[in-house]
């Protein structure tokens, strides 16, 4: 999963990349939801924060080498 890995830390580390990463934290990572968000609304967040957090870690990976 390496070449993976490396591809992810290319693609974000952009100006582009580091705009649309700093763009998809916002709208997940660091959004809050109120007390009446409802079951699905905060699994679907959940979810969407996940899956940021995953770019996220590939992209560190990737660094790495």
């Amino acid at each position: 999963m390496q070449e993976i890995e490396k591809q992810y830390a290319r693609v974000f580390q952009t100006r582009d990349g580091r705009a649309v990463l700093e763009h998809m934290r916002k709208i997940t990572i660091e959004r809050v939801l109120g007390a009446n968000a409802t079951d699905n609304e905060l699994r679907w967040m959940e979810s969407a924060r996940a899956f940021v957090r995953q770019i996220e870690s590939m992209i560190a990976r990737g660094k790495m080498e």
